[in-house]
Parts: structure tokens; sequence; C-alpha cells
């Protein structure tokens, strides 16, 4: 599988911000009693800088507000686009990375309690990773995949946010490395296509792209709307779907995106082969967004 180049560095440790201080990524800062620790109790956005650019930041600001609100956890409205851009330029600078990053903002309910806790008041940490390219690379190499079908998938109102409550995806993972695959298919309840282990999933069938609808309980990735934007803009037909997992022996091209690599193409599942010619159009489209 081909990933995100990041940047070696002799001294592995940098910065972090925690509610607004800064320390080194190495210093322990979570208490026992954390909530996101014990519960996984709260939820995060992975971002991507490009060039100094914190990409697609009113989308993030936009998800990381409504998971908020559905989680009923206070302190939502601050988290806005200002918010993200300001914290993610102060930890660039303290780091003195080069503007190519990627981030991960984790919103914790911070509060004491068992499940029922005592207050939803909110904290954060947000990580950076330097990155060497300031650009989504399409990789080179085809991913491999194949369908995890151990645990599926919850559909409910808060399937479509980043929870930290990630099990099926660590799952999904395992089953990834086991078999020595780039990227696992993750199933909903109702044995639909749901996501990937990382990504959302666009299928191009007979000459049409088909994603798996919001109420089939994926995420609402930041990539994927950026996606239905694109198509939209430059009439590309795109269809919002219930997809059965059979057609993934039938199709012309598999992809998976994220914030933070982009667009992915998809090799083989099986002994089924691949193009990558919608892939190729769509990463230039999108770097054309930079």
């Amino acid at each position: 599988m081909e990933k995100l180049r990041f940047i070696a560095t002799i001294d592995m440790s940098h910065y972090i911000l925690f509610n607004d201080e800064f320390f080194t990524s190495d210093q322990a800062i979570i208490k026992a009693s954390n909530r996101g620790f014990k519960f996984g109790d709260g939820l995060f956005e992975s971002m991507r800088m490009c060039g100094g650019k914190l990409m697609f930041a009113e989308q993030h600001a936009d998800r990381l507000r409504a998971g908020m609100k559905a989680l009923k956890m206070e302190g939502y409205a601050l988290l806005d686009e200002y918010f993200l851009r300001q914290k993610t330029n102060e930890l660039q600078r303290k780091n003195k990375f080069n503007g190519n990053v990627r981030f991960r903002l984790t919103i914790y309910r911070d509060g004491e309690g068992l499940y029922t806790p005592q207050i939803n008041k909110s904290g954060y940490l947000l990580e950076a990773i330097p990155l060497e390219q300031a650009t989504y690379e399409l990789n080179q190499k085809g991913l491999i995949i194949d369908v995890f079908d151990e645990i599926t998938k919850s559909v409910n109102k808060i399937s479509n946010y980043k929870t930290s409550n990630a099990l099926v995806y660590v799952m999904a993972g395992l089953f990834q490395k086991q078999k020595r695959l780039d990227e696992a298919m993750i199933l909903n309840q109702h044995g639909f296509l749901c996501e990937s282990t990382s990504s959302n999933i666009f299928v191009v069938y007979q000459k049409q792209i088909y994603t798996p609808a919001l109420s089939e309980g994926c995420v609402a990735g930041v990539m994927r709307s950026v996606i239905l934007q694109l198509c939209k803009m430059h009439n590309l037909q795109l269809v919002e779907a219930q997809i059965n997992p059979e057609v993934l022996k039938e199709a012309d091209e598999v992809f998976v995106t994220n914030a933070s690599g982009g667009i992915r193409w998809v090799m083989g599942y099986g002994r089924k082969r691949y193009f990558n010619e919608v892939a190729k159009n769509l990463s230039a489209k999108l770097n054309a967004l930079i």
C-alpha cells in the first residue's frame, strides 16, 4: 500500500496542542479519568495542510460542529473555521514544519462520571505530522482489497461522524494486515457496502460513479463531499446509493477517498482487476483546488 510519505527526523518527538497549551508528543497528558480514553466519548477530524493552507477548513468545521451537537457536547459553536485555521497554524509554526502537514484534532467530553457524564463541556488535542508532498498524489501502484464481513457497522444517527469509538475499523485493520491487503471494505448491518478501513468508497460501473449514501451509515467524509462537488461541477454522473458488494466483481473502477490522502485507486479484488481513468481525472481536478 502506498502511504503518505512522512518526513523522517532524528528526534521523533514534536509539539502537540492540548487545550491551548503546547506539550511535546512524548509527554503524558491524559488523566485516567479522561472519558475519551475510558469510553471512546468523543470524535475527531483528520485534516491536511498544503503549502500552508488548511484544505477544506469550512467543511471540516461544519462536520465537527454537527458531530459535537449530535453527541450533546457543549462548546461546538466555538469550533468554527477560524478556530481550525488558527490552531493548525499555531501548531505548524511551533513545530517549524514546512507547510505540508497532516493534522488530527480529537475532541473529547471533559468531565467525570461513569457512562452518564456529570458535565458536557469539551476538551481537545491537536496533533501534527509533516508531509513531503504539497499535493494529493494519486498512488502509482493500485490497492489490493477484500471485503471484511466479520463485524458490520451499525446504521444510526451518529454513524456519519468520526467518533472515537472505532473498534470496527480496528478489527478491519487487523483483517487487512492478516490478509496482507491495502484496504478492507466494511459492510453495514444490512450487508451493503459502507466504507473502507480509512476511507469512503466510490465504484465506477457501466460509466456511472456510485458511492454509498449517508443513509447506509458511512462517515460523511469531507473528501467525499469534495468529490461529489467536483462531479457536479464537471457534469460527471454520480449517484449516492445502496450498493451490493457483489458489484465489486463487475465494476470497471473502484477508488477510495479521505481528507489526508485524497484519492487512491484500487487495482484488485480477488482475481478482478480495475482501471483508474476516472480516479486520475478526479485527482487532477482535486489538485487544481490547491
